[in-house]
Parts: structure tokens; sequence; C-alpha cells
């Protein structure tokens, strides 16, 4: 039974769930499983910037255009919309698999938007 997205907690799960399916994945789990060493503070973090995002609560500090950045230079900048792709596409499936509502749709557009702007942010930092 899905339900709506009304707290941290709901963001948690779709977070670890999330994750869970982008590490498992062939094509992109690498990036992840070859970057992040403490995955608990990870889920901590990315829980925190959609809490940030979709509630206005200033938990997040970081720097995901720093972040992603690095990650595409370290993997001599073989990140391409590809990989963009199949993070929204499983991001969308994660949703739609455990929640329903307007804070779905919400969620949807906004990794929409991020994912557009990170990877342009990449490509121009390529020089």
């Amino acid at each position: 039974m899905r339900k709506q997205i009304e707290n941290r907690d709901d963001l948690k799960l779709l977070v670890t769930t999330f994750y869970d399916k982008i590490r498992a994945d062939e094509e992109i789990g690498f990036f992840f499983n070859e970057t992040i060493t403490d995955w608990d503070e990870h889920l901590e973090k990315l829980t925190d910037f959609w809490e940030t995002n979709l509630f206005a609560v200033k938990k997040y500090k970081g720097n995901p255009i720093l972040a992603h950045n690095a990650v595409d230079k370290r993997f001599d900048q073989r990140i391409t919309p590809n990989e963009f792709g199949i993070w929204l596409n499983l991001w969308f499936a994660t949703l739609d698999e455990l929640f329903e509502g307007e804070n779905v749709e919400i969620l949807k557009r906004r990794a929409r938007k991020m994912g557009t702007f990170l990877y342009m942010n990449i490509f121009e930092s390529r020089g």
C-alpha cells in the first residue's frame, strides 16, 4: 500500500530503497560503490538533502555541484546524460513503488531539474 510522503522517516525509506537499487545497478552502481566509503553517513546526508528540499528544513550541509564534479573527474569524465537518465528512472520507479501524492510529483520534478543542472555543471567544469 502506497502512502503520502509526510516526514523524514518517509524520505529515509525512499533514499535507502533508492540507493539499494543504485548500488546494485550494473551500469552506474560502480560510480557510487567505488566513491562512497561510509554508506550510513551518506544516506543520512542525502536524507538531509531531500528533507531540506521538500520540507524546507535547514539540515543539509554540502555542495552537490563540487561533489559530482569530483566524481566525474575521478572517473575520467565518463559521466554522461545516460548515467543521469538511469539515476532518474530509478528515482521515479522507487517513488512510484513506495508512495503516492503531490510530494511524489514534486520530488520527480525537482530531481529532473537537479539532474539537468548537475550534468550541465559537470560538462562546463570539463573546460
